[in-house]
């Protein structure tokens, strides 16, 4: 990673908020482009671009189907189990750090629920070929349902943070009236992971399974939703932009592939070496999904990414997409104008010490 962008230490991301926190529901506060200072001066920025530079470091090198400490999951009931023995009240219970593996576990089966959803939500016959308006179909559920679903993964002693988190997630996801999907609404769900590591659901020391199943997860969700209901790229730049609707798996999928034996960034443009190698590798699963859903010379549909295929080492791939990120997202007006702020990403300049 380059100097000066090293992640904040992620003591500062996790801190549970005190019980006197006054949770909020979350709304813009970027509505001019002069606006965007107060952007990138916010704690909200600080946090957010810290949260993805942890995780940018704590997939470095391993694979998708990497062995972390999932087993550590059927620990949590001999943990309740034990505890009830002992009398001790379900309010009173405090899982130990294995058991908020818990909370990955419950963040999967949510998005399960929302694959489930899909399913139930058919395409309808309609002139237009893309933007199905069985999408607003789907997305009225989880606008209904959103609340409860994070309530399944929020402990009931952080109830009242519920509907502030619940508003990421239902902000990641695409818009209902445009039938749209881009990185605005990718941003979203990062920041809905990182507002559940700020109240302590989900710790930074996870964060190889908050990439590998709970954001890979997602990213097979929306991409069936982008599939399923044809939906528009938000702001997309066409063949100049680096994809039509993600950004982060090609940051993360980067830095998995540091130092890998023989992936070199040339080989994501050849077709033996993503089909062999895609299943362990995000990068590499993001152009399997490109070549899917485009036709024609790779070079002329997806030229930025053909361009980055001629970098020489996958450091200075991760660097330079960093920086690209930065500039093309998270600095530009018409997606941050979309951007939520509340108590957990707040608006207000970031605090020293």
């Amino acid at each position: 990673m380059a100097e000066g962008e090293r992640q904040p230490p992620p003591d500062s991301l996790e801190e549970a908020p005190p019980a006197t926190q006054n949770f909020i529901i979350p709304k813009k506060e970027i509505h001019t482009v002069p606006d965007m200072g107060k952007w990138k001066r916010s704690q909200a920025y600080a946090d957010y671009i810290g949260f993805i530079l942890t995780l940018n470091e704590g997939v470095k090198g391993k694979k998708l189907t990497f062995e972390y400490k999932v087993s550590e999951l059927n620990e949590v009931h001999e943990e309740k189990e034990q505890a009830a023995k002992q009398n001790v009240s379900c309010d009173e219970y405090i899982p130990s750090p294995c058991a908020r593996h818990c909370a990955i576990e419950k963040l999967v089966a949510l998005l399960n629920t929302l694959d489930r959803w899909i399913d139930e939500t058919p395409p309808v016959d309609q002139p237009s070929r893309f933007g199905n308006k069985a999408y607003r179909t789907w997305y009225a559920k989880l606008d209904e349902e959103a609340e409860n679903l994070v309530a399944t993964v929020v402990p009931t002693h952080l109830a009242a943070a519920v509907p502030e988190v619940a508003v990421y997630l239902k902000e990641s996801v695409g818009n209902s009236t445009r039938i749209d999907y881009g990185t605005g609404h990718e941003a979203a769900f990062a920041a809905f992971l990182c507002c559940l590591c700020k109240i302590g659901v989900l710790r930074v020391d996870d964060q190889i399974a908050i990439v590998f199943k709970v954001f890979n997860r997602y990213l097979e969700v929306m991409r069936k939703l982008q599939k399923t209901y044809r939906m528009e790229p938000a702001g997309s730049q066409g063949v100049w932009g680096l994809d039509d609707f993600q950004f982060l798996p090609f940051i993360w999928g980067s830095s998995q592939l540091i130092d890998h034996p023989y992936l070199e960034p040339r080989h994501f443009v050849d077709e033996k070496a993503v089909n062999e190698n895609h299943k362990d590798y995000m990068f590499l699963e993001c152009i399997l999904f490109i070549t899917e859903m485009k036709t024609g010379p790779f070079a002329e549909h997806s030229n930025q990414l053909w361009n980055i295929s001629a970098v020489p080492s996958w450091s200075k791939v991760n660097q330079g997409l960093i920086r690209m990120y930065k500039a093309e997202c998270l600095e530009k007006f018409p997606v941050i104008q979309h951007f939520k702020f509340g108590s957990l990403l707040p608006i207000h300049p970031v605090t020293s010490g």
